[in-house]
């Protein structure tokens, strides 16, 4: 695609996804608080394939099947899981060249919503210059898909989703009239240089903490980690590289 010039857009829950549909477009899934900085983790340390799946019960049946399976809800393992979602579970010695299967409270469902699209993105601040640099190459619509609350607007990918839009803006060939962008770009210039401070405001961090998973929050917090960029192909992710 050339010529005029490549909106950007913010979709701040997966409930409001409808209205931003457009199957030509790029769509990002942010889930920073753990899902999609997991996933980013597993590509790094190895994993084959990654399997997302809507429902615990799909989850279910694959772990029946010999899969390994990391199931979560509300931040808990789920007690026929091999593990959560927190990226420290993902280590190379246990998912090196394997397959597995994820199913998260907020992050899995959003990927199956935008699997309609051109490509279907996995992004965190692990790899989000490697993120923007693909936006700008392909020349096409972006979309950036919050994973949110169970459909309620949160702090930790909105601002991301700003970052995110700020550098794909930088370029030309990108351009915007979306309101969300503005006001994540905003949040994003509020907090970028004191993210933890700042990220102390967001109840997902409460949540984890109250369960002893705020570990966690520093490294997903961390810039330009990695390159690699995982990808939606078919019903499985695997590295943007690979499709």
């Amino acid at each position: 695609m050339t010529g005029s010039k490549r909106k950007v857009e913010v979709c701040f829950t997966p409930a409001l996804y409808p209205d931003f549909r457009n199957d030509d477009a790029i769509v990002v899934i942010v889930d920073i608080l753990r899902a999609t900085s997991a996933v980013i983790t597993a590509f790094m340390n190895g994993v084959k394939r990654i399997i997302p799946v809507a429902t615990l019960e799909e989850a279910r049946d694959y772990k029946n099947k010999g899969y390994l399976v990391a199931a979560e809800r509300d931040g808990i393992v789920r007690d026929f899981a091999d593990f959560g979602n927190s990226p420290y579970n993902f280590r190379h010695e246990i998912i090196e060249g394997k397959d597995i299967v994820y199913s998260t409270t907020n992050g899995t469902h959003c990927i199956m919503m935008a699997q309609h699209s051109y490509r279907v993105l996995i992004g965190g601040y692990l790899n989000l210059d490697a993120l923007a640099d693909f936006v700008i190459q392909e020349d096409r619509d972006l979309i950036i898909l919050c994973a949110g609350w169970k459909n309620k607007f949160n702090i930790e990918d909105s601002l991301f989703a700003g970052a995110l839009s700020e550098s794909v803006l930088q370029h030309e060939h990108h351009t915007t009239i979306c309101d969300s962008v503005y006001a994540s770009i905003d949040l994003w210039n509020l907090a970028r240089n004191d993210m933890m401070t700042y990220i102390e405001k967001a109840a997902q961090r409460h949540r984890l903490k109250k369960n002893n998973l705020d570990d966690v929050i520093g490294y997903c917090h961390t810039l330009n980690m990695t390159r690699i960029i995982p990808a939606l192909k078919e019903n499985y992710l695997t590295l943007l590289d690979n499709l």
